[in-house]
């Protein structure tokens, strides 16, 4: 249907050779494989770092509050601008979420001066996603979160090979949590990854990963124990040995295939750099950031029919999305929610993610933003 999908798997014969290899070892559930994942994401994420395999991105973040006993009573701050799973998670360990605004229409991750409006007596941790993969305002965000005694987590879901101030996101809160769903940088279909530099966090996360049990299925097949104990209420939020297969590999092409995204954002700013009708933002980032290039959003301005242009684009092949609808409006969430946010809801009404993968062919990027200044002059 696509002529331009809005993202492409950069598979080849290794992750078809890392696939077949756990299934000549007839062992599917988490085992060596997840253990060497867990080992290897441990190191590229830099000395100190422990790593816990999950099912998917949304288990990283549920595990992340369960483990700190989040619960009714406490308030998580999160994005304004993020996925649902931020909110759907604190949601239902019962804690109420609140939620800040982003900073400007040129810079969409989340501002801790409104962080620091919204921090009470009851706010309990921070959640910021680095959007886009670009990073937040660490110093600032981190700062804030000590002197109020508050847990900061990243949501480093769009982040992974994000870098502030050369170290990597994910590593700079007490908690990362990172996805690896079809459409994410390192992609295994499903998947995830709890980190932080606290080993007993990470031990205790593994224990609730896997109903609090004190042995796994794969220690009793190697022999190494015969039965467990439950020393914590847990949930089944493992990982299987095919999802951390394909994770050694993708964790191998991450770095080039982030280098190849951000040249592709670069191409794409060339093209559009005379376009009316739109902003591109991040335009003037801070040089000691570095982003993992996730996405391609713009901004269209408000006389542009977004639908329309979403439209008209689709009927050339080209696919497009939204990143993300505003959560203040979602109909489960509309009725709970504080106050409208002055520039996320702006943001979430207009604007659109253009296809951005490693494998992307410059000519495609040309042909899109042809199409797109026909359309808004």
């Amino acid at each position: 249907m696509w002529k331009i999908p809005l993202f492409d798997l950069n598979y080849d014969a290794q992750e078809f050779d890392a696939v077949a290899q756990v299934l000549k070892s007839k062992w599917l559930s988490a085992g060596e494989k997840t253990a060497e994942f867990e080992k290897n994401f441990s190191n590229y994420l830099g000395e100190g770092v422990h790593c816990c395999a999950v099912s998917n991105g949304t288990a990283a973040l549920h595990l992340a509050l369960l483990s700190q006993n989040i619960g009714p009573g406490d308030e998580v701050i999160i994005s304004g601008l993020t996925f649902v799973a931020d909110l759907n998670v604190v949601t239902l360990t019962g804690a109420k979420p609140v939620l800040a605004d982003i900073k400007s229409l040129d810079d969409w991750n989340v501002d801790p001066r409104d962080i620091e409006k919204k921090i009470n007596k009851k706010t309990k941790a921070v959640i910021v996603v680095h959007y886009a993969g670009w990073p937040c305002d660490m110093d600032e965000i981190q700062a804030l979160c000590k002197e109020n005694g508050v847990v900061l987590i990243e949501d480093a879901a769009h982040a992974p090979g994000a870098e502030y101030k050369n170290r990597k996101c994910g590593t700079l809160g007490d908690i990362g949590c990172f996805s690896f769903f079809s459409n994410k940088n390192l992609s295994t279909g499903e998947g995830g990854m709890v980190t932080s530099r606290d080993l007993d966090l990470i031990q205790k996360v593994k224990l609730m990963r896997s109903h609090g049990m004190t042995s796994m299925t794969i220690d009793r097949h190697r022999g190494k124990s015969i039965s467990y104990d439950v020393v914590t209420p847990g949930l089944n939020y493992r990982i299987d040995e095919i999802k951390s297969a394909l994770g050694i590999v993708q964790l191998k092409k991450l770095d080039l295939a982030n280098r190849r995204r951000r040249e592709l954002i670069r191409h794409y700013g060339s093209n559009l750099k005379s376009a009316k009708g739109l902003t591109l933002p991040w335009k003037n980032f801070p040089e000691d950031r570095m982003t993992s290039g996730h996405i391609f959003p713009i901004l269209l301005d408000r006389e542009i029919n977004r639908i329309d242009f979403m439209k008209s684009l689709k009927s050339k092949g080209i696919q497009t999305s939204i990143h993300y609808p505003s959560m203040n409006k979602l109909s489960c969430y509309k009725d709970k929610l504080d106050s409208p946010l002055e520039v996320a809801d702006k943001v979430s009404e207009r604007m659109v993610t253009l296809p951005l993968y490693p494998d992307l062919p410059k000519t495609d990027i040309e042909f899109i933003c042809k199409e797109m200044e026909f359309l808004i002059g």
